[in-house]
């Protein structure tokens, strides 16, 4: 969408939310899934930005920043691949070990990669940066002042682990800083700055190695990074997902109150975008070959040619030239491609991978080093264009507020299957093959597996990219009514919802909503999916797609622990207590957030002891002693002791007698008497309408009806389905 239709849009983000709404065309075959158009897509369509532009509207400094110590940490990269032989004489090493620390040194960073993208996704980013800069170069220091190959080892260890930000953080960072028409381009001056870096820094490292030896490299490197480290930590924090917003709706201010995200919910919905899946595994297995062959080919030239370090390093910079003069024609051709089809900018990518296969086995059989180095240009230049292109396609396609976790994912498929994996490898086959069959035998099937899982992964990018404007059209649906209506927001909320089991996709765009103070049935065949909205609830599943809200607060992705300090309780039907424990020591771990508050605890358990007299008595019994009524009041009980916005009830009847089914309906009674919400799933009809206020039908993943309890008891074709139906669901 060009500027100034954003603009115009702003004026009615409404009826720009409707047009897109009305604009869904296609459906995927046997599922509910929306594909919207292309154009309606974010950053298709519409007019070209330029890089000037795109750089004023996000502020220079930030890419400047990143674009320094990107380079700094190519040339750190550099100084190991080109002084290999070195650094394996000076500790007297073999070849197996000195590339397997070559490797490892790349590996090493999805060590940090899961914090990183953790903190990317919930903190001021610049900091983060900052200090994961200063880090790094304080670990690039002590390689220099390493004696020993196992205090090197670990000094590689801490050098990874520190540039582990580079992805998440960066990468996050850089997407909701500057507009999506000019990430190409920005990747593409990233690498291209990161490559000219590269292809200097060999020259410069091996010189210094020749006049002083290889630990100076190390030695100096740590003072510019220290001096950008400490400029990263002013960076802007820009809003998360404003040049989607923009887009899309036409502005970017849209807020919506959400709870922090959980690495195991983010992984859950993660793993749903088919786009992402395909592309890691095809960096995956990329990895296997890429990672571990700037060492094995520094090796391969002083083994063939006779090349020494100052050699080495020159003709790695004669091969990188051609390089750095293509690539910004593929950032300009990148955002151009994506601009009319992100299907076909995905498939580009696997195109320009799969050729560089063909090239390898050509390449390291030249005569010379020149003609070796002139091979070296089409191949490196095909790779580079394709990891300068994922890049922007990946920040596309995962959720905003997932970006710096989905990095973080890329991180530890690429680095740590794939570097690790292949410098494990290769350090097995080289010192009995040697570094020319090391490269041939791990780079040629690597690198045609690679490029056809990224063709592959063209054909899922317009649904996750439709999914991601469906999510931001709603998010501006509720951030309006919440605006225009700030005293009706809902206790709970569930929109859009699609979750599966496996391949086995068992609800449907599911949406309801329970006021507070109400109590909300959930009725259904057997097998509909009434129990797994309850799990969805309180955080035990993860949509694929949809939202969950509490109070107007987003808790999509936030953990069952969160969910449960937020006030949603839930009650278990026939399994609700700790049979081996007592009745107490129930009550205790039922108030285990209190456990530092004893005297708040103890008065929360006093309280529900009087609203249930009979446990006291009962108070040293095992709760397999009791009756299946008490077990259920100690349920009950426990749940209350802790701040219950929002009370969940799955089965309460089960495998109870009347007489105790009905001493605890009046204690729910009770409960609702105070303005306790409460969704509740009951197998039996008459006890589900005599508590509820309101019904919800569900059948076969499908919500069907929605209204008064009164009004469904009169649906005969529902209540005839509930009434033949078992109990589960």
């Amino acid at each position: 969408m060009s500027d100034d239709a954003s603009h115009d849009a702003g004026g009615d983000a409404g009826a720009l939310s409707r047009r897109v709404l009305d604009s869904q065309t296609d459906q995927t075959a046997g599922e509910d899934e929306i594909l919207f158009p292309d154009d309606v897509l974010p950053g298709v369509g519409g007019d070209a930005m330029s890089l000037r532009e795109g750089l004023a509207k996000g502020g220079i400094a930030t890419f400047l920043v990143l674009l320094i110590l990107n380079s700094l940490d190519e040339l750190e990269s550099s100084a190991l691949s080109v002084l290999a032989p070195e650094i394996r004489d000076s500790f007297g090493v073999g070849d197996g070990v000195i590339v397997f620390l070559g490797a490892a040194s790349v590996s090493f960073v999805f060590l940090g990669a899961l914090p990183m993208g953790w903190l990317a996704d919930r903190c001021r980013r610049g900091p983060v940066i900052g200090a994961a800069s200063l880090a790094f170069g304080l670990f690039s220091l002590l390689s220099g002042l390493a004696r020993h190959v196992v205090v090197f080892f670990f000094a590689r260890l801490g050098t990874g682990i520190s540039k582990s930000n580079t992805l998440p953080v960066h990468n996050s960072l850089i997407a909701d800083q500057y507009p999506i028409g000019v990430r190409g381009r920005l990747a593409s001056t990233t690498i291209m700055s990161g490559r000219t870096v590269s292809i200097l820094s060999p020259v410069l490292v091996g010189a210094i190695a020749a006049l002083v030896g290889w630990r100076w490299t190390y030695y100096t490197l740590w003072i510019p990074v220290a001096v950008v480290a400490v400029l990263a930590f002013r960076l802007p924090e820009p809003p998360r997902g404003q040049w989607e917003k923009a887009d899309v709706l036409g502005q970017s201010e849209v807020k919506s109150d959400s709870a922090p995200v959980s690495l195991e919910a983010a992984f859950a919905r993660l793993n749903k975008v088919a786009t992402l899946r395909t592309v890691l595994l095809g960096f995956a297995a990329l990895g296997f070959g890429l990672f571990s062959r700037p060492v094995l080919t520094s090796l391969f030239l002083e083994d063939e040619y006779g090349l020494g370090p100052l050699g080495r390093g020159t003709l790695t910079t004669a091969s990188g030239v051609g390089v750095i003069a293509i690539m910004p024609f593929v950032g300009r051709r990148f955002d151009r491609l994506y601009r009319q089809s992100p299907t076909r900018a995905m498939g580009l990518i696997g195109g320009l991978v799969l050729p560089s296969a063909l090239l390898l086995p050509l390449q390291f059989n030249m005569p010379n080093p020149w003609l070796f180095a002139v091979l070296d240009v089409p191949g490196s230049l095909m790779m580079f264009a394709a990891f300068a292109m994922v890049g922007p396609l990946m920040q596309a396609v995962v959720p905003y507020r997932l970006r710096g976790i989905g990095s973080a994912l890329s991180t530890l498929y690429i680095f740590f299957i794939g570097a690790a994996g292949g410098g494990l490898l290769s350090a097995m086959v080289v010192d009995a093959s040697g570094p020319k069959t090391t490269i041939l035998v791990l780079g040629l099937p690597s690198t045609i597996i690679g490029g056809a899982f990224m063709l592959n992964g063209a054909r899922h990018i317009r649904r996750d990219l439709s999914r991601n404007v469906a999510e931001i059209l709603e998010e501006k649906a509720e951030h309006d009514r919440q605006r225009e209506d700030p005293e009706h927001i809902p206790a709970l909320q569930l929109a859009d919802v699609d979750f599966s089991y496996g391949n086995v996709q068992v609800l449907f765009d599911v949406g309801f909503e329970v006021r507070k103070g109400e109590t909300l049935a959930l009725l259904g065949t057997n097998g509909a999916g009434k129990s797994t909205i309850l799990r969805i609830i309180a955080g035990l599943g993860t949509p694929e797609r949809g939202v969950v809200r509490l109070g107007g607060r987003t808790v999509t992705f936030s953990t069952p622990e969160q969910r449960t300090e937020m006030g949603i309780q839930t009650l278990l039907g026939g399994s609700g207590v700790w049979a081996p424990l007592s009745v107490r020591h129930n009550l205790e771990m039922g108030a285990y957030q209190l456990r530092d508050d004893k005297a708040e605890r103890q008065r929360r358990i006093d309280h529900a002891l009087e609203l249930f007299p009979e446990l006291r008595s009962r108070l040293d019994d095992r709760a397999d002693a009791l009756s299946g009524g008490q077990q259920q009041m100690l349920a009950l009980a426990r749940t209350l002791l802790c701040q219950t916005e929002v009370l969940l009830i799955d089965e309460l009847s089960l495998g109870l007698a009347p007489a105790a089914v009905g001493e605890l309906m009046g204690h729910i009674e009770r409960l609702q008497s105070t303005g306790q919400t409460i969704v509740i799933v009951e197998q039996s009809l008459n006890i589900a309408l005599e508590l509820a206020d309101r019904a919800v039908f569900i059948e076969k993943g499908h919500v069907r009806f929605e209204g008064p309890a009164s009004e469904l008891a009169e649906r005969d074709d529902l209540v005839r389905a509930v009434f033949l139906g078992d109990e589960g669901g």
